[in-house]
């Protein structure tokens, strides 16, 4: 597990990466929001205003089903409302927002790259590899999220808030702000709802959910669901459920990546646990401990076995006291020797000079005669 090699960044480096980052991201929306500022035609008439029309697919498969099922509530928006506008600039406005606002949504996997670039060289390497298809998983679940908050939620709602009416005698003339605002809530905040998979893997990484957590939240979760289901759609079940049920299933989809995650992350705890390691260590050394233990006091209790490497001449004991004093004197002459430092060539050649001299000396005859040494008398020199 090692971070990314570069060299490590002061934060004023961090802050310019990160300027360009949000830089590119804004040129990108910038850019596609232009183009759709051009062709507002296609904008408006097919995208914006088709909810509220008959031929809207939605309506139609509604209806539809509503005449098989004999079920005339859900046949909805039938009758398209005219919109209106109080303010000189409001068209124009809306014409703005409406374009950033498809701006946004066209380049959000775009955005979310250049998000994921900033993060990347701050994790680590096994972090990268198990989160390596984020942008393609992230922009995935935003454009189902706005799908279903464009062809479901939205036509939904419409019909709902368009025609209720709290009186008769209250006319209904929506503006086009509440229009464009209320399509462009309901479409943006579903495309943000489904980011709930991604949203509960990372926190099961970082540790703040778990599934038990989850499970032991759904009933609460179940009914912040069908709550909001049934204020964003008209007042029948059918319509209700039918909003509902992505949200329930996405919530078990949470719940399962949680368990996933948890299970992983006990796996590498058990492979790469320090404890576990220091425990093992430790019982390796105590059989060591053992084993020397138990060869030191099989040692012990077996003395002949060191004796038995004896030389035999050694363990043989002496036929008579004499041959045992002779062997103990070689045993201490031996020992002595070996102690003994050897003398040095030259010192016992001078040495045996010396001692051959001495003995010469002592010899030889000195020419004096000793007293009361007796001359030798030739035979002629003996008296007659």
């Amino acid at each position: 597990m090692t971070k990314n090699t570069e060299k490590e960044m002061s934060f004023l480096e961090h802050l310019e990466v990160m300027r360009w980052h949000l830089l590119r991201s804004i040129a990108a929306v910038i850019i596609l929001a232009l183009v759709a500022f051009v062709f507002k035609d296609i904008v408006f008439d097919k995208i914006i205003l088709a909810p509220k029309e008959p031929p809207f697919p939605t309506n139609r498969w509604l209806c539809q089903l509503g005449e098989l099922l004999n079920l005339q509530r859900i046949c909805i928006n039938q009758d398209p409302f005219a919109l209106q506008t109080v303010k000189m600039a409001e068209q124009f406005s809306m014409h703005i927002m409406v374009s950033l606002v498809a701006g946004i949504v066209v380049a959000f996997p775009y955005i979310f790259w250049e998000f994921w670039r900033f993060i990347v060289p701050a994790l680590y390497d096994n972090e990268k590899k198990t989160a390596s298809g984020a942008v393609f998983y992230t922009s995935l679940l935003f454009i189902l999220g706005v799908a279903f908050g464009y062809y479901i939620i939205a036509p939904l709602s419409v019909n709902f808030l368009g025609n209720y009416k709290v009186s008769e005698s209250v006319i209904s003339a929506p503006t086009l702000r509440s229009y464009v605002g209320t399509i462009t809530s309901v479409v943006l905040a579903a495309g943000v709802v489904f980011q709930l998979p991604i949203l509960v893997y990372f926190l099961s990484k970082v540790g703040l959910v778990t599934p038990d957590f989850l499970k032991k939240y759904r009933r609460h979760s179940l009914v912040l669901i069908v709550t909001l289901s049934a204020i964003i759609t008209p007042p029948d079940v059918f319509s209700q459920v039918l909003v509902a049920f992505p949200l329930v299933i996405l919530y078990e989809i949470g719940i399962s990546i949680s368990k996933r995650i948890v299970r992983e992350r006990e796996e590498e705890f058990k492979d790469d646990d320090p404890p576990k390691k220091k425990k093992q260590a430790a019982e390796k050394a105590e059989q060591s401990k053992e084993t020397e233990e138990s060869s030191s006091e099989k040692e012990e209790n077996n003395p002949e076995a060191d004796t038995s490497s004896e030389p035999e001449e050694e363990s043989s004991e002496p036929e008579s006291p004499s041959e045992a004093k002779a062997q103990k004197k070689a045993k201490e002459t031996k020992s002595t020797k070996a102690k003994e430092p050897k003398e040095s060539k030259e010192k016992k050649e001078t040495k045996d000079a010396k001692e051959t001299k001495s003995t010469k000396k002592g010899t030889k005859k000195p020419p004096w005669k000793e007293p009361g040494e007796a001359e030798e008398s030739s035979p002629t020199d003996q008296p007659d």
